[in-house]
């Protein structure tokens, strides 16, 4: 962000965080609409973005990032990992095919090895895929991190956020993962939304909680006094992390907004707005409760309403941008008017 939006990349190991926390972008393209890549480059060097988030190797967008010096992050499909995760020459292969190529060019900062694959799916790959693609990365000397992104059903308890604890049936998996984290000393990559938490049960949960607004103490966990629900569901995962043998484990929030239309009065340019700016000043100087030294990077979801993202019709209304590529409402400097929303077809 620069009068910014976007979405937040972090690489924070325990030791010590960040100057400040980083922002970056989840760059979609699930829609017919959108503005092509050389454009939406010019979009990322207009408000400063230097952080951007890929869900899969997209080589057009690729090109246009080539000599850009943008940070990215760049995803594993799913239904590749078992076959990377069978041998290091298979991860070399996909390394050729969707990395090399652009390495003079470039700047990839993370690997991540699919996007949400468990709990709906089969996790038992994914620690072989992230060990074969290290492998394959420092073989060829780069600082290129590798880990994988997780959503936060994967606990199956995350209050208070100090009992936060794994699902009995992903143990195995997530200590798997995180035994390969602490190797290679890469953070977990977690999608954290407040958002859903809130609409799920907007009578027990507090709006001003998870817009970062609330002036005071809304939960007490022990000693750690919560005042926003993104830092107690954050601290949830780390408590997890630690029951699981990953306390040394940093974190890297790859997703999180709110929705700006869709679900009636909880959504809307200005509820939105709300939750971003106060969330990227949030991170920009503070740690959470239970790592209040460790800032968090992290992308904010995402950088355009996609108008062919499969599921209910709030999906397609994440963006911080519309297609032809005006603010969908203000994050940073100034508050102008909000932008109206274009006509649906």
């Amino acid at each position: 962000m620069a009068a910014l939006w976007i979405a937040l990349v972090v690489f924070s190991m325990i030791g010590g965080g960040a100057a400040a926390g980083e922002v970056g972008v989840c760059y979609g393209l699930k829609g017919d609409n959108l503005p092509p890549p050389p454009q939406v480059v010019a979009l990322f060097k207009q408000y400063g973005i230097q952080n951007i988030r890929l869900f899969n190797p997209e080589p057009p967008v690729l090109d246009a990032l080539a000599g850009t010096g943008i940070a990215v992050m760049l995803g594993v499909l799913n239904a590749d990992i078992p076959v990377i995760a069978s041998s290091q020459a298979a991860a070399q292969q996909w390394f050729d095919a969707n990395v090399a190529p652009y390495l003079n060019r470039v700047n990839f900062s993370y690997i991540t090895v699919g996007n949400e694959v468990i709990p709906s799916g089969d996790g038992t790959t994914i620690a072989g895929a992230m060990q074969n693609l290290y492998s394959v990365v420092t073989a060829n000397n780069l600082p290129i991190k590798v880990s994988t992104v997780l959503p936060i059903s994967v606990l199956g308890t995350s209050y208070p956020p100090s009992a936060g604890q794994f699902t009995a049936e992903l143990d195995g998996v997530m200590r798997a993962i995180l035994a390969v984290l602490v190797q290679i000393q890469s953070p977990l990559m977690i999608n954290i939304y407040p958002y859903f938490a809130y609409a799920s049960d907007p009578i027990n949960i507090r709006l001003d909680y998870a817009l970062f607004t609330a002036t005071g103490t809304v939960v007490q966990d022990g000693p750690l006094s919560y005042s926003n629900l993104f830092d107690a569901m954050v601290d949830a995962f780390i408590a997890a992390m630690e029951k699981a043998g990953g306390g040394e484990v940093g974190v890297v929030v790859t997703e999180t907004g709110w929705p700006s239309l869709g679900n009636e009065n909880l959504t809307s340019p200005e509820i939105a707005g709300t939750y971003n700016r106060n969330l990227l000043n949030h991170i920009k100087a503070n740690g959470t409760p239970k790592r209040p030294t460790a800032l968090i990077d992290g992308y904010i979801f995402a950088l355009f309403d996609e108008n062919q993202k499969p599921g209910l019709f709030i999906e397609q209304n994440w963006g911080l941008f519309y297609p032809d590529m005006t603010p969908v409402y203000p994050v940073f400097g100034a508050t102008p008017t909000l932008a109206t929303r274009p006509a649906l077809a």
